[in-house]
């Protein structure tokens, strides 16, 4: 019987290398003209060799021994990463019919089921893409436009701070709320009071999805999702926030359904439930209740979490780096003054400004990883052959941090954005929002409250720490799904003149 038992066990060893070795080689058959990698495990793929905390890092460093295109596997999935301006351009600008569509992310895939602007693809992607850009337009050239909710959001944000009479406070809350009162306007046609039970529960929990799914067990879901759906964890909080999420999107929708008026879109709710009855006997029609709900998910939670994180490391930037603060507020002194409000207008007025802003997206980096793409057929790519429906990462941190397109890509430098007499000037390698078919559709909303809320602020205030600015942190936390700044708080000194 002893015998036996070390016979087994040997056998099943052996058998179990040869099925490896198998399945080992037929991968390799399979994916023999993929671009070079490192040597991946069984099951696990890279995620060794992978820092969960900043994956952005890990393979920007591994670009520097394969090159600007090479291989990972995520798991048990191989993967394309683009490193570089060059790289990321050729395959989302140049290329953009075979690498314009989205790849799959599986926690956002269990969230989404494919519907929606965010995770869609084909005739699907198109109409609602197309749809939602065109919502977006409309609702900015309306009796009351986007700047104006804007300015006017501005404002109830300088009061909220105002209200904190000069104290420490750590400014997230105020500045998801203003963010998403725009998105509010933009998706329901209102706002909430920052007070509002709804809100704060409504904000907390995609707070609370962001940080989670940036987390090592976020990543570690997207790798093994099927493993990780059986065990408990914090992974499973993004499911239940979402679910949550969805559920009071669905109470607004209903009541969008109970009261709009036909003809007279008041926003993009109104405006798809329109389109839904217009193509309700068109068979190909993606104009659906789950692709409003979904859409309606995607706007909201991306121009909510992005803009708010966006305007958080501007603030931090700006304790860190007084003497840039100094520069904006002297701007904003001569081109606006103290008698009015900043209005869109004014940004190509002041060069400095506009710089400083662009600089803060730049540097923080917001969506180091891009969400995935994949290519439509069997592409050939710089001398290597990706297959259909292969995941594509083309890395924006590698192209926001190129050293062959910014001067001084570590640093905080708006000079980045700046001719030698001091005019704005674009850089191609300048890609905050992605590039190409699956570029951000909420960009210029985005582009809008940085500039209206930012400005607005400084008029009003001068931004302190508690810390003397050279000790000030500015290393991200965590660089996942999305680059989080370390906690600080802040206070905001009135400005005399204000």
């Amino acid at each position: 019987m002893m015998d036996f038992g070390v016979t087994g066990a040997t056998l099943a060893v052996f058998v179990l290398t040869g099925v490896l070795l198998v399945c080992s080689w037929r991968r390799k058959m399979r994916h023999s003209r993929l671009p070079p990698g490192p040597p991946a495990l069984p099951l696990l793929g890279n995620a060794l060799q992978i820092d969960k905390r900043a994956p952005d890092r890990s393979l920007m460093k591994l670009s520097r021994k394969y090159g600007p295109v090479f291989t990972v596997w995520l798991g048990p999935r191989p993967a394309v990463v683009l490193c570089g301006f060059e790289a990321v351009k050729g395959a989302l600008v140049d290329r953009a019919d075979d690498f314009g569509a989205r790849g799959t992310v599986p926690s956002i895939r269990k969230v989404t089921k494919g519907y929606g602007i965010a995770s869609s693809n084909g005739h699907r992607s198109h109409q609602l893409r197309s749809f939602a850009v065109t919502a977006l337009t409309d609702f900015g050239k309306g009796t009351k436009t986007l700047e104006d909710f804007i300015r006017q959001e501005a404002q109830c944000l300088v009061e909220v701070i105002r209200r904190t009479e000069a104290l420490p406070f750590d400014p997230t809350f105020q500045l998801t709320c203003a963010t998403a009162n725009i998105m509010c306007a933009v998706v329901f046609g209102s706002r909430f009071d920052y007070t509002d039970a709804k809100l704060r529960t409504l904000l907390d929990m995609i707070t609370e999805n962001m940080e989670v799914i940036s987390s090592p067990w976020g990543q570690l879901y997207d790798l093994l999702p099927k493993l990780l759906d059986c065990l408990p964890g914090p992974h499973n909080r993004l499911f239940e926030n979402a679910a949550k999420i969805k559920s009071f999107l669905r109470e607004m929708i209903q009541v969008h359904k109970d009261t709009h008026t036909k003809g007279s879109p008041q926003d993009f709710i109104d405006s798809f439930l329109i389109k839904m009855e217009e193509e309700k006997d068109d068979p190909d029609s993606e104009f659906s209740d789950e692709n409003l709900l979904l859409s309606t998910f995607n706007i909201f939670l991306a121009g909510t979490d992005t803009t708010s994180s966006t305007m958080r490391w501007g603030l931090l930037l700006f304790l860190k780096y007084p003497e840039i603060q100094e520069k904006i507020q002297r701007e904003i002194d001569e081109v606006i003054g103290f008698d009015r409000t900043p209005t869109i207008g004014d940004r190509e007025k002041m060069p400095y400004t506009n710089a400083a802003i662009c600089e803060v997206q730049r540097y923080s980096n917001i969506i180091p990883l891009n969400l995935p793409h994949t290519v439509t057929r069997d592409t050939e790519f710089r001398g290597f052959m990706i297959p259909k429906g292969m995941i594509v990462i083309p890395l924006l941190a590698s192209v926001l941090y190129d050293s062959n397109c910014w001067e001084s890509p570590e640093s905080f430098n708006p000079d980045h954005f700046l001719d030698e007499e001091g005019r704005f000037k674009e850089n191609e390698a300048f890609m905050p929002f992605s590039a190409g078919k699956r570029m951000c559709i909420g960009q210029a909303v985005a582009q809008m409250q940085l500039f209206l809320f930012l400005t607005t602020l400084l008029q009003n205030f001068t931004l302190r720490s508690r810390e003397d600015p050279h000790t000030i942190d500015i290393s991200p936390l965590s660089s996942g799904f999305s680059t989080l700044h370390r906690p600080y708080q802040l206070y905001c000194v009135p400005r005399k003149s204000a």
